[in-house]
């Protein structure tokens, strides 16, 4: 891991307060995506349908924002932007690197990442941390897709069967 990206830190929204602090924190830096608008009633629904909201704070600063959910032994994720100012820092892979950190500690096999068709930022970045694209389209007019890694919760990369 990068010297800078060792201080970004994931903080888990647990409160309504949480949820507007990353809200009004991030609002000039992410966009809306197909199947996701950045509001606050989005974000609390996104709760309240079971995804965890984290906050990736460098210091006190709200970076970017990741969603979580734990769906049988898979972790499913989708995550915004970094923000401009901090993009070619190493911090999308810091990211990357939480999620197998975490799914690893919660004794998941497989993480499924949702990104926008257009993303391709987030389409080398999936293949540069061994995550394979799958046929699975979502979203309204099928501008989501969906990236899997399957491993042996270990961070050992295992072939997709």
């Amino acid at each position: 891991m990068s010297e800078p990206t060792v201080n970004l830190n994931f903080k888990q929204a647990k409160t309504d307060k949480d949820i507007r602090d990353i809200f009004d924190h991030t609002i000039d830096a992410f966009s809306d995506t197909p199947d996701f608008h950045w509001n606050l009633s989005e974000i609390k629904k996104e709760v309240k349908d079971g995804w965890q909201l984290y906050a990736c704070q460098l210091d006190k600063e709200i970076i970017a924002a990741l969603f979580l959910k734990i769906d049988g032994k898979v972790l499913l994720s989708k995550n915004t932007a970094v923000k401009m100012n901090y993009h070619g820092s190493g911090y999308s892979h810091r990211i990357k690197e939480f999620l197998e950190e975490f799914a690893c500690g919660n004794k998941l096999s497989e993480i499924r990442h949702y990104c926008r068709i257009d993303n391709f930022r987030m389409y080398s970045l999936n293949e540069s941390h061994g995550y394979e694209k799958t046929q699975n389209v979502l979203g309204e007019d099928g501008q989501i897709v969906e990236w899997v890694k399957v491993f042996d919760g270990t961070k050992k990369v295992r072939k997709r069967k």
